[in-house]
């Protein structure tokens, strides 16, 4: 299944939505770096979506955090977490005040960024402000980086598809905890639910691009 690219796109109508770019994740030390820093080293995902995300702001485009965080102890989540939130409570990760639940240095929001709150599960949608904040905006469009790339982002592409959002999936500024379950999202899973591009392909729809 292929799915043909935008023209060009409307910065004023779209989010760029980077999802759990924290340390957790992205740095040396970070509770559950070892585990993506494969897939995010293969693809030099980060570097990729710093420099994206300097010209999609530049460009007018909203950009959009979404972190996940949770207080001391995981009072928030039942107390026999399963699946990937027992990974999220036995590595102690993604702690409110903690240095791992920080967005990363090299993304760090600037001016005019949001900071969706409430998430506290996969779907970017489900426990936070996300909807309200795009719908407020009248973004139509809404493209997704960050992890797990057949976790929390292909939770949130599914949502925003079904809710009537063009959505875009930058497949290269994504990461998963194996080559294998990163590559099976991407050429199975995303194609279904968006329109799967590079960041390049991305920058390369922005008003400006040659």
């Amino acid at each position: 299944m292929t799915s043909a690219l935008p023209q060009r796109i409307d910065p004023v109508r779209t989010a760029l939505v980077l999802i759990e770019f924290q340390n957790d994740f992205t740095s040396e030390g970070g509770a559950l770096h070892d585990a993506v820093k494969g897939v995010m080293a293969g693809n030099d995902m980060l570097a990729k979506t710093r420099d994206l995300v300097a010209r999609a702001r530049a460009a007018g485009v909203s950009i959009l955090h979404a972190p996940i965080q949770f207080a001391p102890g995981y009072g928030e989540i039942t107390a026999r977490p399963y699946g990937i939130l027992a990974g999220v409570v036995d590595g102690k990760a993604f702690v409110k005040g903690e240095w791992g639940a920080e967005i990363c240095e090299a993304l760090t929001p600037q001016p005019g960024d949001i900071v969706i709150e409430g998430k506290r599960g996969l779907d970017t949608f489900a426990s936070t402000n996300l909807d309200f904040i795009l719908r407020s905006k009248r973004i139509e469009t809404i493209a997704l980086a960050g992890f797990l790339t057949n976790c929390c982002v292909e939770s949130t592409m599914r949502s925003g598809y079904e809710k009537g959002f063009e959505v875009l999936t930058l497949t290269d500024a994504v990461a998963a905890t194996s080559e294998a379950e990163h590559d099976a999202a991407i050429a199975y899973d995303y194609p279904m639910f968006s329109r799967p591009m590079t960041s390049a392909e991305f920058a390369g729809l922005l008003p400006g691009a040659a």
